[in-house]
């Protein structure tokens, strides 16, 4: 299930994702990225492990995602996924998103004392509205207290990158912002934790994907692969593997999309349930 947030939070956080799987068994999940970061609360008694070895606390933060994370949930499992805007954690917290980048760290060790509250709160209450309640009270102080300072730049290049579904140069950038080319790097680097160039491969693998899923059966992949940018099926073949580790044919037979960049491998045959979105 995906839930938005007030509009006085979209700026920090661009959506909720509530998943659930109530079987014991052993599950192979894994995580690309998608532009985003994000924070995680497991709300029951089951595990989630990178590489079946390294158990993952309770709540946590992973940072800019440049290369796909294999997890694995044991047993019964219940996690809420607060995915923040590119910038939201800069925005909220006002510390370089470049410090988080291919980092996964303990949500306490960030937001302190309160996290741990809040991730009470969360395992105690039953409903879904109530948990969302309970999450747009948390990041609303957040917001009103710790505000970064006003940048007008980084908001207006990320709409730009994405109307332009990623196939954008920094040169462009340059010319479309009047900035230099270091302070657009810069500004990245800080507020969104990648370069501009990576962020603009991001977004275009993942216009490739919403095209994938809308694809008639008589469009071929070569067909989407041009209409997304990349120079023929090789070109995108090598982009997609780099950042999921599969190709997209394995993509679309081999896995359950539990959101636009978290699958499920479907060597078992019930997936999780909760959210299957790939806009």
């Amino acid at each position: 299930m995906q839930i938005l947030p007030p509009e006085v939070l979209s700026p920090y956080i661009k959506h909720y994702l509530f998943l659930e799987s109530g079987e014991s068994r052993q599950k192979s999940l894994r995580l690309f990225s998608d532009g985003n970061t994000g924070m995680v609360f497991l709300l029951d008694q089951g595990r989630l492990s990178i590489n079946q070895t390294q158990d993952l606390p309770p709540s946590f933060l992973y940072g800019q995602v440049r290369h796909y994370q294999d997890l694995a949930s044991v047993d019964p499992t219940f996690f809420i996924i607060i995915v923040f805007q590119p910038d939201g954690l800069y925005k909220l917290l006002g510390i370089s998103a470049s410090e988080l980048k291919d980092q996964i760290v303990t949500a306490q060790d960030v937001f302190g004392t309160p996290v741990r509250k809040l991730y009470e709160t969360l395992f105690q209450l039953s409903h879904s509205t109530e948990k969302v309640r309970a999450l747009n009270s948390f990041f609303y102080e957040l917001a009103i207290h710790r505000r970064s300072p006003g940048q007008t730049l980084l908001p207006t290049v990320l709409r730009h990158i994405a109307q332009q579904k990623g196939l954008v140069t920094v040169e462009q950038l340059v010319h479309y912002t009047g900035y230099t080319e270091r302070h657009i790097e810069r500004v990245f680097a800080q507020q969104v934790g990648i370069s501009p160039k990576q962020y603009g491969n991001i977004v275009q693998l993942h216009s490739f994907l919403k095209l994938l899923r809308d694809k008639p059966v008589e469009i071929s992949l070569t067909s989407v692969s041009y209409e997304s940018g990349y120079f023929d099926q090789s070109h995108l073949i090598r982009a997609f593997k780099k950042y999921t580790g599969i190709t997209p044919s394995q993509y679309l037979n081999q896995t359950n999309r539990l959101a636009v960049n978290f699958i499920e491998f479907k060597d078992r045959p019930d997936p999780m349930s909760g959210l299957y979105n790939l806009d």
